[in-house]
């Protein structure tokens, strides 16, 4: 295992919320943002969340990839969409993005087991 994606899923998310105790417009509108851009339009919370799995591996964003493979999950995306996911974005983002797809397929992995538990 390189890294423990369920701490750092919870460790980013304790820091977020301190963060917002500093910094509270910014941080709340960052999550005004996120609601958003992630709730049910056109496009399904699911895809969505695959979208921003995506990106994250492209732009190469740790955090990013522990939350949105975990939200893709919890949105209901199957382990086949999620590597299909990393597959796009291998395809837009090259050498970097399988690194960090290997990355998103480990998040991914740890996922899964924890839901089994």
């Amino acid at each position: 295992m390189i890294k423990d994606y369920s701490k750092n899923y919870n460790d980013l998310s304790k820091l977020m919320n301190e963060l917002g105790t500093k910094i509270p417009s910014t941080m709340k509108s960052f999550e005004e943002l996120h609601k958003a851009s992630i709730s049910q339009g056109a496009l399904s919370v699911k895809t969505k969340e695959l979208i921003a799995l995506g990106i994250a591996i492209t732009v190469r964003c740790d955090g990013c990839i522990a939350f949105h493979v975990h939200d893709a999950l919890e949105s209901g995306a199957s382990s086949q969409e999620i590597l299909e996911t990393i597959g796009v974005a291998v395809l837009m983002g090259g050498g970097p993005a399988v690194v960090y797809g290997c990355e998103a397929m480990e998040a991914l992995e740890q996922f899964v087991v924890l839901e089994k538990d």
